[in-house]
């Protein structure tokens, strides 16, 4: 079958042929029906070097946003039906630690002995025509188009987590919710505010697409720029906003949710850029806390499922066939993306 693969660190990947996978003992193999593109996937393969913390040792699959058609169960699975449609959970723990044992394989107490991180992640992934996965991580899309739902699991459970966690700031009238980075994460997380909460969203980005996606979706947007922060304060009437989400993670966008904060407010930082903030406890509102969230559990991503559903949060997509899968990360790279890139290998 075709694929794209990771081959080698500081390399760009490949679209090659590799042997289709079997499922093996409690797992289930898939018809991939959409594969989304992340920017996980460029640090894999550009970022990261032989050794550095996070790093999955290659060749693999890259691909770890998957739904797909059930296609094949290995031994011992029951209770899937050939052609039902599933999306993916991509993480993969010890499953047998405390975290794995409540659904949330990110924070597995032996992460560092597992030989992978999960699906995509130093395990094949789906960007393939094929994939097999543990039976356990599979969530039922019912009749909802599954190739839409690919993004959902991660680029719709990582904000999920992050929000759900900050509901308590969030209770209440009169609340202020802050989203910086408009991607394909931040559209949805403003999408999953909209749902979860009745706070005034406000959402800021560089890219005047982008804001009026958000806008479309009932944020109030503010560009970004050197009085960013005031034109936040001042559409919260002056006392800042009770939980911020970062979904770019450099060093300004911290600072800038940061400055944006209420006393008490949450600031989660959810972008894996890298950045650093300095903190004070003279610059810092009182019981205003700094986080930061990984992705999310299985529980959570039924979840998220039912609110895709329910019509509630809706991915915007561009498709791209397997052979032209490479121009996905291309695109991506170069900034030129409007949507969450999926990679629909059984589509010309």
């Amino acid at each position: 079958m075709r694929a794209i693969v990771f081959e080698n660190f500081k390399t760009f990947p490949s679209l090659k042929d590799v042997d289709k996978p079997t499922p093996g003992p409690g797992e289930v193999l898939l018809k991939v029906a959409g594969a989304g593109a992340c920017h996980s996937d460029v640090a894999i393969y550009d970022t990261f070097e032989e050794g550095s913390p996070g790093a999955q040792k290659p060749p693999f699959v890259l691909g770890h946003e998957n739904s797909g058609w059930v296609e094949e169960v290995g031994e011992g699975v029951e209770g899937f039906t050939k052609g039902d449609a599933y999306l993916v959970y991509g993480p993969i723990g010890c499953q047998r630690c405390r975290a794995c044992s409540r659904g949330q394989d990110t924070y597995c107490e032996n992460a560092a002995t597992n030989p992978y991180m999960g699906i995509g992640l130093g395990r094949d992934g789906g960007m393939a025509e094929y994939v097999s996965v543990p039976a356990r991580n599979l969530v039922p899309l019912g009749d909802a188009d599954p190739i839409a739902a690919a993004p959902l699991s991660d680029a719709g459970l990582t904000p999920y987590h992050a929000i759900k966690l900050a509901l308590p700031q969030l209770a209440g009238g009169g609340k202020y919710a802050l989203v910086i980075g408009l991607g394909g994460l931040g559209q949805l997380g403003v999408q999953i505010l909209t749902a979860l909460t009745g706070a005034t969203i406000i959402a800021t980005d560089m890219k005047e697409d982008a804001m009026a996606t958000a806008e479309a979706a009932g944020a109030i947007t503010v560009p970004g720029g050197p009085d960013q922060v005031e034109q936040i304060r001042e559409i919260t009437g002056g006392k800042g906003v009770d939980a911020a989400f970062d979904f770019v993670g450099v060093s300004g966008t911290i600072d800038a949710a940061m400055r944006s904060m209420a006393l008490q407010g949450r600031c989660t930082i959810v972008g894996i850029a890298g950045g650093t903030f300095e903190w004070s406890f003279f610059t810092n509102p009182y019981e205003a806390t700094l986080t930061n969230t990984y992705w999310g559990t299985i529980e959570e991503l039924h979840e998220v499922v039912d609110l895709y559903r329910a019509g509630q949060i809706e991915p915007e997509v561009e498709r791209f066939s397997l052979e032209n899968g490479l121009d996905a990360y291309r695109k991506m790279e170069a900034g030129e993306l409007t949507g969450r890139a999926v990679v629909v290998p059984h589509e010309a």
